[in-house]
């Protein structure tokens, strides 16, 4: 009988964690977002805890040059964590050479199979012994398993001498949330396992909940206001509406004059909005799809402090983005590592910087607006929008006013090395119907002489900068290729 893919997986987690151990000079090198930084937390906790030393750095982009420069280093193993999979040639080359013993955590499409798809597997791939990542049996990595979820398998192959690593699934589920992963109201795949060892372990708490960012730290009239991807008639962006909506429900909802929080209200205080708020959308003809979506799993740290951002995965990971996209990735590890004093502090400044710069370029992107092509729609923020945030700003405004909710949206950003980063962006709908951003990011890169890849439904590149024409004209080819 053939094993399942989790199975496989977790044979192969044997394998890395069983080299691993036995490892004299290793370096963990992760990515610069939420996954990359709890994916480098799990890594580093398992193996310091199995007595492995390890040095942790970080990376926005696995570069061939970033790879010479990694091979120059005293390290004879080097762990990638949330990258890793789409420098494969390149990484098998420097095993080849000597330069380092390579072991990939990562679960991003490989750079030589552009599907998912865990048979045949390709010559390249399978020259390169640990090589940890879902795709490779058949596991969605887009969808339900992170990078911060491979490293947890890791974790659990590494734990010797009486070790427990379970309750690093809370940080886990927190890659997957930032990775955008819990869809359709709640994680789906392996995350589900993950979530549910959280929760046996007494580190995380799932509930069925309001769907909505900012439960935590958001007072009740923010909290509706900011729900723009349920475009509320009446309260959505509306400030005067969602004050109007709160108090026409005849409930306490201040404590001294000021606006509770989500998380300050009692169960029937929380069933009751929630009911008004259906009440309300059904009377001004909102879709029963949005309306269903109102409520949804939702995933609580139980060891953090109620009313702050790290008690909540989602705020949590804007929490950890606010760092490592603002060149502190350092900070944002040392909050997966339990600094909750310097380094949370410092974070928090970060984090007011990164939500104005997100208000910032949601609102460039709405006023100059977006172009929209046959088959796909972009635009081009050049300066006015970081190139670690344009990503997230592209996925924020698709489905707002004046996009199309039904075409990928590719968003472009001048780098500070002068190069041109691109971001697509898709729709669960989209890849569904066909879309693989992954397989379109990488060639039309390539097309320019530049370097992408990532996943089905979301993905980036680094292009040469004037080159965005002739990355677009390559991108409605390959679009019109994909089925649909």
């Amino acid at each position: 009988m053939t094993s399942s893919p989790i199975l496989k997986l977790e044979h192969r987690a044997n394998e890395c964690a069983k080299y691993l151990l036995e490892s004299e000079s290793l370096l963990c090198i992760s990515h610069v977002d939420a996954d990359g930084l709890t994916s480098a937390a799990i890594a580093t906790q398992a193996l310091q805890r199995a007595g492995v030393s390890v040095s942790t750095a970080f990376s926005k982009k696995l570069s061939d040059l970033e790879l010479d420069q990694i091979a120059k280093m005293p390290y004879d193993t080097v762990l990638f964590t949330d990258f890793g999979s789409g420098k494969i040639d390149k990484i098998i080359e420097h095993k080849e050479l000597g330069n380092f013993t390579p072991v990939i955590c990562d679960h991003h499409q490989p750079s030589d199979i552009l599907q998912i798809n865990s048979e045949p597997i390709n010559h390249r791939i399978a020259d390169l012994d640990f090589h940890l990542n879902p795709l490779l049996f058949g596991i969605d990595g887009a969808t339900e398993l992170s990078g911060a979820g491979t490293c947890y398998a890791l974790a659990k192959s590494l734990e010797c001498n009486g070790a427990n690593n379970r309750d690093l699934s809370a940080l886990a589920v927190v890659g997957a949330v930032g990775d955008m992963q819990a869809k359709n109201g709640g994680l789906s795949g392996a995350n589900i396992d993950i979530a549910k060892d959280g929760a046996d372990a007494g580190v995380l708490k799932i509930t069925r909940d309001l769907s909505l960012y900012g439960k935590q730290t958001r007072s009740l009239p923010k909290l509706l206001e900011y729900s723009n991807e349920f475009g509320i008639p009446g309260i959505s962006n509306d400030s005067s509406g969602s004050i109007k909506f709160l108090n026409n429900l005849g409930m306490e909802l201040k404590n001294n004059g000021k606006w509770k929080t989500w998380s300050g209200l009692s169960p029937f205080e929380k069933k009751e909005i929630v009911n008004e708020l259906v009440r309300h959308s059904i009377s001004r003809g909102l879709s029963a799809s949005k309306i269903n979506s109102f409520v949804g799993l939702a995933y609580e740290l139980e060891l953090e402090v109620i009313g702050t951002e790290l008690r909540d995965a989602n705020e949590f990971s804007t929490v950890l983005n606010s760092t490592a996209r603002y060149g502190r990735p350092d900070v944002g590890l040392s909050i997966c590592l339990g600094n909750r004093e310097e380094a949370f502090a410092r974070a928090k400044n970060l984090l007011a910087i990164h939500r104005k710069n997100l208000s910032m370029g949601i609102s460039y992107v709405l006023r100059d607006g977006v172009s929209i092509e046959e088959n796909f729609q972009w635009f081009h923020a050049r300066n006015q929008i970081r190139d670690t945030i344009v990503g997230i700003v592209a996925g924020m405004v698709l489905g707002l006013e004046g996009t199309d909710p039904n075409k990928p949206i590719f968003a472009f950003a001048e780098t500070e090395d002068g190069d041109l980063k691109v971001s697509g962006r898709g729709t669960t709908a989209l890849v569904e119907n066909g879309l693989n951003l992954a397989e379109i990011m990488s060639l039309s890169a390539q097309h320019v002489g530049g370097e992408g890849g990532g996943h089905n439904i979301a993905a980036g590149a680094t292009i040469p900068l004037n080159t965005e024409k002739m990355f677009l004209e390559k991108t409605k080819t390959l679009l019109l290729s994909q089925p649909n």
